[in-house]
């Protein structure tokens, strides 16, 4: 019984991993490019949030939407800071770039400036509220729910529902909807795109700023469990959707889901039998076994776009 409670567990686990993975899985695949300050710009938000909730008073349904918006609006000064100039390469003539590694010298740039803007929106939040423990405005269950033996806490459930909702309505705005397809052909194949007419600098801004308002709404939804918000949260946001995103398959949007429940079902046996340190190995373990199994499914065949 007990092994099946841990299953259980991990599997409610998987409502969060898949919220904090779906900005990070969309950002790659209308982008081809990791935003490494995924999870500063979320956790900026996330103490933006908590000065407003703290230091003015506000309620909590409106300081909610506000920690999207300001997320948004910092994803929005990332991309033009970091990915800016190689987004409006996509439609110029093509001029001869030095490669790094197999990759295009813009581009092994921006991947740095996003990781120096990452530091940079730490260092802001820190900033903002210096204490190492912020309340965040909190709508925890007080209360568990019992299935024989098993043990179900009503808000954990509501979270994994509203991330299977979330997962497979913006699968299907991607798969079906107008601005949808235009992002999907902007990921595949940004200079036909651009020759079909498509503003693919614009489409590709647009992309990047959901992204990261998607990273806004899983921060809210993570943090109004917890009540409160430390400076480690940007790491953990970045770590944790980037191993859900990769375990699911990179650009597989309703993939994020199947690689979060493999990363919480994992994970929670692991803190079972080697405690909380096996629980951060597990994690790694399977990012690295992902990327080793990308890799060679990469070298196989050409890398796929935005899936739904």
């Amino acid at each position: 019984m007990e092994l099946l409670q841990r299953t259980l567990d991990g599997l409610l686990e998987a409502g969060p991993y898949a919220l904090v993975g779906l900005g990070l899985t969309l950002g790659f695949g209308m982008l081809r490019r990791v935003n490494l300050a995924y999870g500063a710009g979320a956790m900026l938000g996330a103490y933006a949030g908590s000065w407003l909730h703290v230091r003015l008073g506000w309620a909590p349904l409106v300081v909610l939407p506000c920690v999207a918006a300001i997320t948004a609006l910092t994803g929005l000064y990332v991309q033009w800071l970091c990915f800016h100039d190689t987004d409006r390469a996509i439609g110029a003539p093509q001029r001869a770039s030095t490669p790094v590694s197999g990759a295009d010298a813009r581009e092994v740039v921006a991947l740095a400036s996003s990781f120096a803007v990452w530091m940079q929106l730490e260092q802001l939040s820190v900033n903002l509220l210096p204490r190492h423990l912020n309340p965040f405005p909190d709508f925890a269950s007080t209360r568990e729910w019992t299935l024989g033996a098993l043990g179900l806490r009503p808000d954990r459930l509501a979270m994994c529902l509203l991330a299977v909702a979330l997962v497979l309505s913006l699968a299907r705005w991607v798969q079906t909807s107008r601005t949808g397809l235009a992002l999907r052909a902007t990921a595949d194949h940004p200079l036909a795109a651009h020759l079909s007419g498509l503003r693919v600098p614009a489409l590709q801004r647009l992309g990047f700023v959901l992204a990261c308002g998607l990273s806004g709404v899983a921060a809210c939804a993570v943090l109004a469990l917890e009540g409160q918000v430390t400076p480690m949260f940007g790491m953990w946001m970045l770590m944790k959707g980037l191993a859900a995103a990769v375990i699911g398959g990179l650009g597989n949007v309703r993939g994020v889901l199947l690689g979060a429940a493999l990363l919480g079902v994992v994970e929670a046996h692991a803190q079972t039998l080697l405690g909380a340190l096996g629980r951060d190995a597990a994690t790694w373990g399977l990012l690295l076994l992902a990327l080793l199994w990308r890799a060679r499914k990469t070298a196989l065949a050409p890398a796929g776009g935005l899936h739904a």
